[in-house]
């Protein structure tokens, strides 16, 4: 007797890693206590040490791309697995335009309006020279803050395909030792002689603060890292064994950068000619050194935290949703700097975390309604396949009854 299928429900839960979708709604719950501009920005600002949200949200982000995007094309083939990150480009790159058209109508009416200065030196660029920052914010040139995330992530996923189709043929060495050289030209400005050698070629009128904060040459290396992992998990690599020294070297690390960053603040030396070697913008050595600690840990202590810690529904909502959530999540930040500016101790007590408690019940609402549209939309696709199937079962039959000698009428001889 052959076992029963399971149910729709648990065939789905084994579809995803839930482990994942609560990692990244995590990252969207920091992101969001650090964006909304509250008093409580600051201290829920790099958590863990001298890594921030968004690296973990690069890491999770490219995992899932190459864990997808790898089962797809050994599945599919080359062709399915690049439409499929053709289409999640284009629904990203909307977003993008969606998120800009807001904050050029409306979050600028509202900012200039009310004399925000926090909005109008975010977008002093657009004020100045509106017809060149929308022309260059839709080619991904122009980035102003906040907005300046998905641009990097629409590059990295163009460069996800051919990166993956390669990877699948010659293997992932060439491809890691390239990127760890371009992370090690960022830190000694080979972003800045690459934007030089692209404004003398072709006269770019946009300053290069206004590119956006991230290096994307050194950024990319959080990406390969993870599309490297998450490739190796779709094709069944076992989970890689670490020593226990390097584990050892790795919480003493993870350690002292959470003390050093609870203990001395944001800004680690002081110095202006230090602090580089932690930048966040150019994923400093130091930074890079804290964050592969804190990777080597939860991937050594995944198995035990999974079977002991309470699985949290809500984070798993907001991680499943990840796209429509952080667009919703920087709506949020864009108005709330608009009507009140940043964050300062003269607002009344009760005001930040209110601000917060409605933020959140936004961003649950956005994840619970996007999850119900995604689950319509299944069920049309489900449905049209079913259709289209059937149709094409119906014409073989069909040709398979004319094709047949018995099918054929006799005329009687005459």
């Amino acid at each position: 007797m052959t076992d029963a299928p399971p149910p729709p429900s648990a065939r789905k839960e084994r579809s995803r890693l839930w482990q994942i979708d609560a990692l990244r709604g995590l990252m969207l719950v920091l992101m969001t206590l650090t964006h909304v501009p509250t008093r409580f920005s600051s201290p829920a600002g790099q958590p863990f040490g001298y890594v921030s949200a968004a690296e973990g949200f690069v890491l999770l982000s490219a995992f899932m791309a190459g864990w997808v995007y790898t089962a797809r094309q050994r599945k599919a083939g080359v062709e399915r697995m690049q439409s499929a990150f053709l289409k999640r480009v284009a629904k990203i790159y909307l977003s993008q335009a969606a998120l800009l058209l807001f904050l050029f109508s409306a979050v600028a009416a509202i900012g200039l309006a009310a004399g925000q200065s926090a909005v109008t030196n975010l977008m002093s660029f657009y004020l100045q020279h509106p017809v060149e920052a929308i022309v260059g914010a839709l080619l991904l040139v122009y980035n102003p803050p906040l907005l300046d995330i998905l641009p990097m992530y629409i590059l990295f996923m163009l460069a996800s395909s051919l990166v993956l189709v390669h990877a699948e043929r010659h293997g992932w060495f060439g491809l890691l030792a390239f990127s760890v050289a371009l992370w090690l030209g960022a830190q000694f400005g080979l972003g800045r002689l690459l934007y030089d050698g692209v404004v003398a070629a072709t006269g770019l009128a946009i300053p290069r603060a206004e590119t956006g904060a991230f290096e994307i040459i050194a950024w990319q290396m959080l990406w390969m890292i993870g599309l490297w992992v998450g490739a190796g998990h779709a094709a069944g690599a076992p989970a890689p064994r670490f020593p226990n020294w390097l584990v050892a070297a790795a919480a003493i690390v993870a350690a002292v950068g959470f003390v050093w960053r609870h203990a001395v603040g944001q800004a680690p030396f002081g110095d202006p000619s230090l602090d580089p070697l932690f930048d966040k913008w150019q994923l400093g050595p130091l930074r890079l050194l804290d964050l592969l600690a804190l990777l080597v840990l939860a991937m050594r202590f995944e198995p035990w935290l999974t079977r002991r810690l309470p699985r949290l529904r809500a984070l798993e909502v907001l991680g499943a949703a990840s796209l429509p959530v952080f667009c919703a999540h920087l709506v949020i930040a864009l108005l709330t700097l608009a009507i009140l500016g940043e964050a300062s101790p003269q607002r009344s007590w009760w005001l930040d975390p209110a601000i917060l408690a409605a933020s959140f019940a936004v961003l649950l609402a956005v994840a619970l309604v996007s999850a119900r549209i995604d689950r319509h939309a299944a069920r049309v696709r489900a449905a049209f396949a079913a259709a289209r199937a059937e149709r094409q079962r119906v014409r073989e039959l069909s040709a398979g009854a004319r094709r047949s000698p018995l099918s054929r009428s006799r005329t009687p001889p005459r």
